[in-house]
């Protein structure tokens, strides 16, 4: 079973950084990722990290702007946004695969102001 727990969202100007932090007390190290929903679009896979760090994949929407990364000692992944951009707003959930289920955050939200 996972508890996923969001931090580091909220207001930033265009051009600016956030960085989120996800963390899972769990127990267990998953692969897992970030995904993104603003207001009427769907759900959208930004970024993934498998459970040993080394394999990443990122949405052609965020490529050389975010970077996901892992400590699992700390047990959390982080999501590092540079160059944010207004269409970067949205609710970020991060979420862990769990053979082929998942298991998801709470959401924190993430505002781009123009």
């Amino acid at each position: 079973q996972v508890q996923l727990v969001e931090s580091g969202g909220g207001l930033v100007q265009a051009g600016g950084s956030l960085r989120l932090s996800c963390t899972d007390s769990g127990g267990r190290m998953y692969d897992m990722g970030w995904s993104r929903q603003a207001l009427g679009k769907e759900r959208e896979t930004v970024a993934r990290i498998d459970s040993t760090g080394f394999r990443k994949n990122y949405a052609d929407s965020v490529k050389g702007r975010f970077t996901i990364s892992r400590d699992n000692t700390k047990r959390t992944i982080y999501l590092q946004m540079n160059d944010l951009k207004p269409e970067d707003s949205a609710t970020y959930y991060c979420y862990a695969k769990i053979g082929a289920n998942y298991g998801w955050g709470q959401g924190i939200q993430v505002t781009v102001s123009s």
